[in-house]
C-alpha cells in the first residue's frame, strides 16, 4: 500500500504541532508550507531528525514552493493571523480572507483532488472561502472546531466529576465562537445521562467555560492561542479519512437544508472516511437548541455576507 501524504498549509504553532502529530502518528509523509519557506523548513527538519527516537519512518518536508504539495491526500489549512488586543473582528476576517483565498488557488493547482480541512479563522466562514473557491464538492472540504469544543466540555466534564475523559462523551454543534451550542442533553458519561450527574447550575457553568475557552488560553499565555488541542482535534479527522474510520465526529460542513440551514457552514455531527464527510447525522433538537443552532449559523451567514467572492 503507498503512504498517504499530507500538507500543513502553516508553519506556526498549530501547522507545526498538526504535523508532529501526524507523523509521529504514522499516518502520512508531511509537508510543512508556509511564505516563510525557512521556518517551515527548519521545523520540518527539526521533527525529522527527532523520528529515529519517536520510531517512525513518516518524512517531513517543508519549505515556500506549493509544488511541494503534489499528490496531497489532505491538505489542512492553519495559515493567516490570530485576533491581536485592538483588532476588529471584521479586520481578523478580511486579513484571513486574503489569505485563505490566495492558498486556495495555489493549492488547486497541485492537488486538486485533495480533501481540504479548515483550520484557519473565523473557522466556519473560512470553511465557506474554501468551498466557494474550490469548486469542490461539499464532502471535500470541512471545518475542524466541533471537535475542539467537544473536547474542552469533556475534559472540564471530567474534571469537574473526577473521572477518566474516555468516558464523556459529548457533541459541541454550531459556529465556532461564543454562540456554540454545547448539547447537554446528548453528553454522557459512561451511558449515564450528564443532566444526572451534575445540577443545572454547575452544567451551565461549565457549558460557559467551554464556550470561552480559547479565550482563557488567550489569556493565561498573554501572547498567542491553543495549538495542542486544536493539533489533536485535526489529527483525529485526518486519521478517520486517511484510515477511512467512518467515525461520527462534530464537525464545520456544508449545509443544503439539514437542521433547517442552508448555504452555510456550521458545526453538526458527520460521518468521517476516505470519502470526507460521508454523510451528516441529523439530530432531534429541542425548540430551545434549534433557536440556539439557528442563531449560531445567522452569525455565519452575516459575516460571509460582507465578503467579496
Amino acid at each position: 500500500m503507498s503512504k498517504h501524504k499530507v500538507s500543513v498549509i502553516g508553519a506556526g504553532n498549530v501547522g507545526a504541532a498538526t504535523a508532529q502529530r501526524i507523523a509521529e502518528g504514522g499516518l502520512a509523509d508531511v509537508v510543512l508550507l508556509d511564505i516563510a519557506d525557512g521556518v517551515a523548513g527548519g521545523k520540518a527538519l527539526d521533527l525529522w531528525q527527532a523520528a529515529p527516537v519517536m520510531k517512525h519512518d513518516c518524512r517531513l518536508l517543508g519549505g515556500g514552493d506549493y509544488a511541494l504539495t503534489r499528490g496531497s491526500d489532505i491538505v489542512v489549512m492553519t495559515a493567516g493571523i490570530v485576533r491581536k488586543p485592538g483588532m476588529s473582528r471584521d479586520d481578523l476576517v478580511r486579513t484571513n480572507f486574503k489569505v485563505v483565498s490566495g492558498c486556495a488557488r495555489a493549492w488547486l493547482e497541485h492537488c486538486p483532488d485533495a480533501i481540504i480541512i479548515m483550520v484557519t479563522n473565523p473557522l466556519d466562514v473560512m470553511a465557506y472561502t474554501a468551498y466557494r473557491l474550490s469548486g469542490l464538492g461539499r464532502s471535500k472540504v470541512v471545518g475542524m472546531a466541533g471537535i475542539l469544543d467537544s473536547s474542552r466540555f469533556r475534559s472540564f466534564v471530567a474534571e469537574e466529576l473526577d473521572v477518566s475523559v474516555e468516558n464523556v462523551h459529548a457533541f459541541v454543534l454550531g459556529g465556532h465562537g461564543d454562540d456554540m451550542v454545547p448539547l447537554v442533553r446528548y453528553t454522557t458519561v459512561a451511558g449515564i445521562p450528564l443532566p444526572e450527574l451534575l445540577s443545572s447550575d454547575r452544567l451551565e457553568a461549565i457549558v460557559e467555560r467551554t464556550r470561552a475557552g480559547g479565550g482563557e488560553i488567550v489569556k493565561l499565555l498573554g501572547t498567542g492561542s491553543a495549538y495542542y488541542a486544536p493539533a489533536a482535534a485535526t489529527y483525529e479527522m485526518v486519521e478517520a479519512i486517511l484510515r477511512d474510520r467512518k467515525k461520527i465526529l462534530p464537525c464545520s460542513a456544508f449545509l443544503a437544508g439539514e437542521y433547517g440551514q442552508h448555504d452555510v457552514f456550521a458545526g453538526v455531527p458527520v460521518k468521517l472516511g476516505a470519502g470526507g464527510v460521508e454523510d451528516i447525522i441529523e439530530i432531534r433538537l429541542t425548540e430551545g437548541e434549534q433557536r440556539a443552532f439557528d442563531a449560531s449559523a445567522s452569525h455565519v451567514k452575516e459575516t460571509i455576507a460582507t465578503l467579496q467572492f
